[in-house]
């Protein structure tokens, strides 16, 4: 049931497992149990489709689960704008999910940033663990086991409420869970300029042993010229001053190549992708979120970017560091430069997993 949880080949298999399904008309996804509200319509009929509001400041328990089991999916939909004040709530929603007894997440995103769509905007994702369809629709089926217990909360930190919030958790239960099963973990953070000369952290502090399987970078380039030479590294049980793994190139990470550009008409044109496991989905150096000239380019180019690790994940022991240079290159050859990152690092790893630091605050996460 769980080893071939991606693949096809599991499925005429007959599974010893139960499904279940969690949202609002059923919140304890009880058997039985789903869609039993009233409505206009009638008994049964549509009554409690979604959350109606999160008030400001409230936390919301999304879903609640005695294991052992396995989460096989989750879908959420929300408005991404409460006023023309507030129009950051992809960023302002925080998900938190918890597994057993933590008392500490082992995720803990942005919304959005967390489906890999950064800068608090909605667009489409077409991944095999993430997608996003016409209109927010978010989705994710990265498996996520879990023992005794499983906890998903949603925390609106905007100023106005939340209204209708949309989501469901389908998931199964099952008679007990591998021996080398690892635990779900995803973690956001963001450096709003990076030092020169110094790697971006993607991701440390984790200790244990598990596989990376995934990262996503919002990445807002604050000075001229290509900005990609930047190599990603991953430290590896005990690796100090040098990495195990090295990469070539940031574009290269996310399986493009030559500033995924090519020319026309006297101009350069960077393409934009999605597929299974690597995307380039999002490119603009537009902002409508404000009142600004919309006939030109009115802010630092904001790029979206993602790599799955699903084929190939990186294995670690004891540890793990992922970080990346900010390096670009110009007509005087490479240089160090500064700009906007946020991350979200995605992994699996026995429990238990050390605390995260604090969360960055709602209007240090807004984009520029």
């Amino acid at each position: 049931m769980f080893a071939s949880i991606m693949g096809m080949e599991s499925l005429p298999l007959i599974q010893n497992a139960r499904s279940r399904a969690i949202n609002a008309e059923n919140p304890t996804g009880e058997k039985g149990k789903g869609g039993m509200s009233d409505s206009i319509l009638g008994p049964s009929r549509k009554g409690s489709p979604c959350i109606p509001t999160i008030a400001p400041g409230e936390t919301k328990v999304l879903a609640e689960m005695e294991g052992p089991g396995v989460i096989r999916h989750i879908w959420i939909t929300v408005t991404d704008k409460t006023s023309d004040q507030n129009c950051f709530v992809l960023r302002d929603l925080v998900l938190r999910m918890y597994w057993d007894d933590e008392e500490t997440p082992s995720v803990e995103c942005p919304l959005g940033d967390f489906f890999c769509c950064g800068f608090a905007k909605a667009y489409p994702v077409n991944s095999m663990p993430v997608v996003v369809n016409p209109t927010r629709g978010f989705n994710c089926y990265f498996p996520m086991p879990f023992g005794k217990k499983a906890k998903i909360t949603i925390e609106n930190q905007n100023k106005e409420a939340v209204p209708s919030f949309f989501y469901q958790v389908d998931y199964c239960l099952c008679d007990g869970l591998p021996k080398n099963a690892g635990y779900f973990h995803a973690q956001w953070r963001r450096q709003r300029m990076t030092e020169k000369q110094k790697d971006y952290v993607i991701l440390d502090g984790v200790k244990g042993s598990g596989q990376y399987v995934g990262t996503f970078m919002a990445l807002t380039t604050l000075e001229r010229y290509w900005w990609g030479e930047g190599e990603v590294k991953f430290y590896l049980d005990g690796d100090k001053d040098y990495p195990t793994i090295c990469g070539t190139g940031t574009e290269d990470y996310f399986g493009g190549a030559w500033s995924f550009a090519t020319q026309a008409g006297g101009k350069t044109v960077e393409h934009t992708y999605c597929t299974p496991f690597l995307g380039y989905p999002f490119y603009s150096a537009q902002d409508d979120s404000v009142h600004n000239d919309y006939h030109m380019d009115d802010c630092p180019p904001m790029r979206g970017l993602y790599r799955f690790h699903i084929p190939d994940p990186v294995y670690f022991q004891e540890d793990i560091k992922v970080t990346v240079q900010q390096i670009g290159s110009c007509h005087r050859g490479i240089y160090e430069r500064q700009d906007d990152v946020a991350t979200v690092a995605y992994w699996y790893q026995r429990e238990p997993h050390q605390v995260f630091g604090k969360l960055m605050g709602r209007e240090e996460r807004w984009p520029r």
